[in-house]
């Protein structure tokens, strides 16, 4: 079971919801919720009655602090990192790492690497999205791909800096991710406002719903609810998934170098 994966991505995949399939290419994106030198760490664990919180694993995303380019293009360079711990790395051990270059204008994707080490599973892939053309070239292929197209990690700030304020409980909204050669095309549900309690304390968020692929993993097409901090960061504050095995959980357990203050949270960590 890949357990670090499976959530760490899963997270990424949430935000690829809101990529529409028709929206605008090439449109400037006003960013108020993320700067450079921001990170994020989340636990992935089993939380059960028999066992309590078993941490399965750590995963980190963060913006690094340098102004980098891309074809004279200004960038935010995007690292990801999911880590297996513990008796976990006895018999599944997890080492995966992404990183995306993201137009600091469009927040598109302009290349993606994938570094994946999953137990005897390994799997490498290099992406550079000719964003003009719409053509993505990978390790194994080429894409004709709709202008705009985002990758798990660039979707994931895309995702952040849109205005929710009018979203109304129970709507679909249409998606657009590309990954491992394929566009995928699903849909997110909106399911309201909650308050969550985590370890970092007590917040006001957005609870979501998003629509994955059947098979080995999920049994049901939406399995995982998402929440995300009611402010203007849009921090993923908890993902919880019923699996064929059990309930598998991704926490935020820390951050820093935050754009704003975090206005959601009502009862701070003791």
């Amino acid at each position: 079971m890949r357990l670090v994966s499976t959530l760490f991505i899963s997270l990424f995949l949430f935000t690829c919801l809101w990529s529409d399939v028709f929206s605008q290419p090439y449109k400037p994106v006003k960013n108020d919720a993320f700067v450079r030198g921001e990170k994020l760490t989340f636990r992935a664990y089993y939380d059960s009655y028999v066992t309590g919180k078993v941490t399965a694993g750590i995963a980190t995303i963060e913006v690094d602090q340098a102004t980098k380019q891309v074809d004279g293009r200004n960038v935010f360079h995007i690292i990801g990192e999911g880590f297996s711990k513990g008796a976990f790395n006895w018999f599944f051990k997890v080492a995966d790492r992404f990183e995306s270059m993201i137009d600091e204008e469009y927040l598109f994707s302009w290349s993606f690497l994938r570094r994946t080490h999953e137990g005897s599973y390994n799997y490498s892939d290099d992406i550079k999205f000719k964003q003009y053309s719409g053509t993505a070239l990978s390790t194994r292929a080429t894409k004709k791909v709709p202008p705009g197209t985002q990758d798990v990690l660039s979707a994931f700030y895309f995702a952040r800096t849109i205005d929710m304020t009018d979203i109304a409980p129970g709507k679909n909204i249409p998606i657009a991710f590309y990954l491992d050669d394929s566009l995928y095309i699903s849909q997110i549900q909106f399911v309201g406002k909650d308050v969550v309690v985590t370890e970092l304390g007590t917040f006001r968020c957005l609870r979501f719903k998003p629509m994955v692929a059947t098979g080995k993993v999920f049994s049901q097409p939406y399995p995982m609810d998402l929440w995300i901090t009611d402010d203007k960061n849009h921090l993923p504050i908890l993902a919880t998934s019923v699996v064929i095995v059990g309930s598998v959980k991704l926490e935020l357990i820390s951050y820093s170098g935050l754009a704003n203050p975090i206005t959601s949270q009502v009862v701070r960590k003791k």
